[in-house]
């Protein structure tokens, strides 16, 4: 689902959390501040000693969709020297925050914008499309030298270095794509489905529904019965669903699932941690998608 400004939900999302820089403690020479903590731990690994961030959305045990925008993130927002916000309407809260707290020497960079993606684009997990976080360390490593000319070498390196860490992730989707070509899928929310898509796989779900569930809005009948009948006819190899925002429709899918005999996979839209970084939640998720396909393997839980 988007996520939506609601009152009094703090606690499921948590407020702003510095991310350690390493054995000599927390950076200080850029603060940055991420709306959703996959954004924040890139920037983390690209600005290493010489940064401190902070994740807005960062619990991964809660609906990220529903919190409360604090004076503390506020605060964070307002002394923030680069800020990175996913765009397409997900994090609309960030740019009211900024405006809020306006600084012309604030670098504000919308992954929406890096990509060049219309407003009008449907799907907004944009951290499951492989194009993205490359595009994201190098922005990183760019306005961090801007900011910090004497570290440039350090930041471009740590850049390259986390770029060269996806190739993992790169590979399994590739390996899937060619083991396992056109494999139907069903699901509740787009919030694989760029991945799903790069590795191949036939998303046999209608995108209506799935548009319909991330905005909270009742799928029409017809296309309940249609998702219903991939399952319990056993059209679909695998059953993805947003493992953080499920309710009675998406429950009901996934028992037809079980029942079925379909392995079923959730998925994330905040990182988990600790025990992750980026890189290693795709992988992860890639591994879990070819576990369930090859050897009938659920993974509802990371």
């Amino acid at each position: 689902m988007l996520p939506v400004v609601a009152a009094v939900l703090l606690s499921s999302c948590g407020s702003p959390r510095a991310v350690p820089s390493g054995p000599d403690g927390p950076g200080t020479t850029i603060a940055v501040v991420a709306a959703e903590n996959q954004y924040g731990n890139v920037a983390f690994q690209v600005g290493g000693r010489y940064v401190h961030v902070a994740s807005v959305i960062s619990n991964p045990n809660a609906d990220p969709h529903v919190y409360e925008v604090s004076t503390q993130v506020a605060e964070e927002i307002g002394s923030a020297q680069v800020v990175v916000q996913n765009g397409l309407g997900y994090d609309n809260f960030m740019s009211k925050l900024e405006s809020a707290s306006p600084d012309p020497g604030r670098r504000v960079i919308t992954v929406q914008h890096l990509l060049g993606l219309a407003d009008s684009t449907p799907n907004p997990h944009l951290w499951y499309l492989p194009a993205t976080m490359p595009k994201v360390a190098d922005r990183l490593a760019s306005d961090f030298s801007s900011i910090d000319p004497a570290h440039a070498a350090y930041f471009e390196a740590n850049a390259a270095r986390f770029v060269g860490s996806l190739d993992p992730w790169m590979e399994a989707i590739t390996h899937f794509k060619r083991t396992d070509p056109n494999t139907p899928v069903a699901t509740t929310e787009p919030v694989a489905d760029y991945m799903l898509e790069a590795a191949g796989a036939h998303i046999l779900t209608p995108f209506t529904l799935q548009a319909d569930i991330m905005n909270g809005v009742d799928p029409s009948p017809e296309d309940v019965a249609f998702e219903a009948s991939l399952l319990r006819d056993r059209k679909v190899k695998v059953f993805v669903y947003n493992q953080q925002v499920t309710d009675p429709l998406t429950q009901s899918f996934m028992a037809d699932a079980r029942r079925a005999g379909i392995p079923v996979v959730g998925v994330y839209e905040t990182m988990p941690s600790p025990g992750y970084d980026y890189q290693t939640w795709m992988l992860a998720e890639m591994r879990a998608l070819g576990k369930a396909v090859a050897r009938g393997v659920s993974t509802s839980r990371l």
